[in-house]
């Protein structure tokens, strides 16, 4: 048996155990105040993420407070999707935090590079990573069969969120086995994002890494290092 290497990206989440049949509904309204300061940290994750660049081009290393920094924008935009459009696995409302919160029920980190690649970093993140971006636009959404034919736009992740929810609205119980698929596709979106965003030098595996609890080899620490 090939044994599965161990991902730097780490994503994990949890279903409430009381969860809301309806509130679900209002989620989207409720995280307004989330999507203004997310639309704000994104500017500077792009920013941030161009001097990167030439600092990996000519040292070999991501400065680390602007690491720090990238993967907490990355993970409160994860907390956020969790809550207000994503699985919408908990009634737990987000933390404004950069940090890590061991207590809340959606959990990302990334684990800091001490090295990286100076030849990479001038073709992971459009010329290698073209498969994975192909398949990740399938699920988040934006590829489709053309105009008129009414699935342009709509990802794998949020139609089977939306299954997800009108079943616990009928049923009170969220869907286990639709839940753990669902996490697997963010989880494989997590890892292209990171790649992407030059976090990482490991090629994103083509596999769904299925559940919540993630590898116990890239088990989240109860506090994160350095954060």
């Amino acid at each position: 048996m090939v044994p599965v290497t161990a991902s730097p990206v780490r994503v994990e989440a949890f279903i409430d155990p009381r969860l809301s049949r309806w509130m679900w509904l209002v989620k989207w309204f409720l995280a307004i105040p989330h999507y203004i300061v997310l639309f704000f940290l994104w500017i500077a994750f792009v920013f941030v993420t161009f001097v990167a660049f030439f600092a990996i081009l000519f040292t070999g290393r991501y400065p680390r407070s602007l690491f720090d920094f990238n993967v907490g924008v990355l993970r409160w935009n994860w907390r956020v999707g969790y809550y207000a459009h994503t699985a919408l696995g908990t009634d737990q409302y987000p933390p404004f935090t950069l940090a890590d919160a061991p207590g809340y029920p959606a959990r990302f980190d990334v684990a800091y590079p001490e090295r990286l690649s100076r030849g990479l970093v001038l073709v992971k993140w459009w010329l290698l990573a073209i498969p994975q971006y192909i398949v990740v636009g399938i699920f988040v959404g934006g590829w489709g069969w053309g105009e008129g034919d009414g699935w342009r736009g709509v990802g794998l992740i949020s139609f089977l969120s939306l299954v997800a929810v009108i079943i616990l609205a009928f049923t009170g119980r969220y869907p286990v086995h639709l839940f753990d698929f669902l996490i697997g596709l963010v989880r494989w979106a997590a890892r292209v994002g990171a790649y992407a965003a030059l976090m990482t030098d490991a090629y994103p595996p083509f596999r769904l890494d299925l559940g919540g609890q993630d590898s116990p080899l890239t088990k989240i620490p109860a506090n994160g290092p350095g954060r």
